[in-house]
């Protein structure tokens, strides 16, 4: 059993050691118990979902290219947020303005379904995110870094398990089991060979 800590400063966090704001935190028991509401209001439950590849993003313009490669039997879907340096200072109204004419800019609309701006750290984190980091607590690419400039840790607890910047991604199995999380650093589109290895699990 993980020894729990009432805080967890960055530097002293141990192995097998949880903060006990952490455990605090609700965890759905299984992919399919989360639900999160998209930008234009409406809830979804991640039930519908059954049977389909899951790829979550904090936003990327290549996310576009995966969903048009696979339309029905890969779901992407985007979740902005503000933590990372306030790139996303603006409301969920404004979001796909936002990413049409300035981050990514160039006229990008997204074929994806993208959600309501949300926390992904802290004691707001939102459930989804609860639920992914606890199933991969680190990137499987890069299992070390965490935020380097202390200026950018603008929430609290501050937990082994964080996000670290935007881009960061979680691919999740057609069975609702979470597959890998990839850091900042890994190219989006290089989510193929993984999203391909699930889908010749799937049984449509």
């Amino acid at each position: 059993m993980p020894e729990k800590t009432d805080t967890c400063p960055r530097d002293t966090i141990k192995p097998n050691t949880v903060c006990a704001a952490t455990l605090m935190t609700f965890i759905a028991k299984t992919f399919y118990d989360l639900k999160a509401t998209t930008l234009e209001g409406d809830m979804v439950d991640f039930n519908v979902f059954r049977g389909r590849v899951v790829l979550i993003e904090n936003v990327a313009s290549e996310l576009n290219e995966l969903q048009r490669r696979y339309p029905h039997r890969l779901v992407v879907l985007g979740f902005p947020c503000n933590q990372f340096g306030y790139q996303e200072n603006c409301s969920n109204g404004e979001i796909l303005n936002s990413l049409q004419h300035v981050r990514p800019g160039g006229g990008f609309q997204p074929n994806f379904t993208m959600f309501e701006k949300c926390d992904v750290n802290g004691t707001n984190t939102h459930p989804v995110f609860a639920y992914l980091k606890d199933k991969l607590p680190y990137p499987d690419d890069d299992p070390n870094s965490l935020v380097q400039d202390p200026k950018f840790l603008v929430w609290s607890p501050i937990s082994r398990t964080d996000i670290s910047w935007n881009f960061e991604k979680f691919l999740i199995g057609p069975e609702g089991e979470p597959f890998k999380r990839y850091s900042k650093k890994f190219p989006t589109i290089d989510v193929e060979p993984d999203i391909q290895r699930l889908l010749r699990l799937t049984k449509t």
